[in-house]
């Protein structure tokens, strides 16, 4: 993998393997990719430390801190607290939710390693931590992936890059941003997964897709179901006996393109219609074709 910029190769950032949201000391964690060997680890104060600006992540599951702090108080932290320091302050970079815990826990004293590092690599430090072990809800992804892209000038492309995901990935992530309001909190508090959001993003229209939300929370609607609502909204209505190689080769085309792709034949004519979401996609989208 190529060199991301942060003054570390990406491989040492972003590890291969899946890595627990949970303090586990015989797994590699997010720390072990991040930090030299010759960095020291030390014990300071918890309140001298104070939160990341730059953290993505803004809900912490309740019953996840609950048995978090349990386990610190048992056997401590296990793995140090990433910070910055300037003029004797300490910033988090990593591990928010210890720090959260080991307060809870009553610990007055917290194992940290200290590392240089600007904004940029303080947003992106925090994201890939989360990222990496699956702490984040679509929305605060999402919201992170813009930050990077509004604040720090970076393409989609590059935002994939430095956290190991695909391009098409952080495109479809970004248009969660799209729904609104009541769709995007009914998606952080879990009424909805993001399969189902992304069913919803193909309504037209924020009270066609406010409708489509309301009725997949009524009758508990799966993809499948959602979909064949969409349909019906748009005035596309499938028989329940359509061509089953039709279907199978939208769906040899939906993943390599990497987006939506219906085929609406009539005898052996037809189109092959291609969905995309923004100028950057389209040209991609035309480079796969080509």
């Amino acid at each position: 993998m190529t060199n991301s910029g942060l003054g570390r190769g990406l491989g040492s950032l972003i590890p291969k393997l899946n890595v627990t949201d949970y303090e586990d000391a015989k797994r590699p964690s997010f720390e072990d990719k991040v930090l030299d060997i010759s960095e020291r680890v030390l014990q300071i104060s918890v309140n001298d430390i104070s939160s990341n600006p730059y953290q993505p992540r803004k809900s912490f599951e309740s019953s996840d801190m609950e048995d978090l702090v349990d386990s610190i108080k048992t056997h401590g932290i296990l793995q140090p607290l990433i910070v910055t320091e300037e003029d004797g302050k300490y910033q988090l970079i990593a591990g928010e939710r210890r720090l959260k815990a080991a307060r809870v826990a009553g610990l007055l004293k917290v194992p940290i390693i200290v590392r240089n590092a600007e904004n940029r690599e303080k947003l992106e430090l925090a994201l890939i931590e989360n990222v990496q072990r699956q702490n984040l809800n679509p929305i605060e992804e999402a919201v992170a992936y813009k930050k990077l892209i509004d604040e720090f000038n970076l393409t989609q492309e590059e935002v994939g890059k430095r956290v190991g995901k695909k391009r098409a990935t952080v495109a479809n992530s970004l248009r969660m941003l799209d729904l609104p309001q009541i769709i995007k909190e009914g998606l952080v508090s879990r009424k909805i997964s993001a399969g189902l959001a992304k069913v919803i993003l193909s309504a037209e229209g924020e009270q066609e897709r406010i409708k489509l939300y309301n009725k997949i929370i009524k009758f508990a609607l799966t993809v499948h179901k959602a979909e064949a609502e969409v349909r019906k909204i748009k005035g596309i209505i499938e028989s329940d006996n359509k061509d089953v190689e039709i279907a199978e080769k939208e769906d040899s085309l939906r993943k390599v393109l990497g987006t939506k792709v219906a085929i609406n034949k009539n005898g052996p004519r037809g189109q092959v219609v291609i969905d995309f979401y923004s100028n950057q996609e389209l040209d991609e989208i035309i480079k796969k074709i080509i």
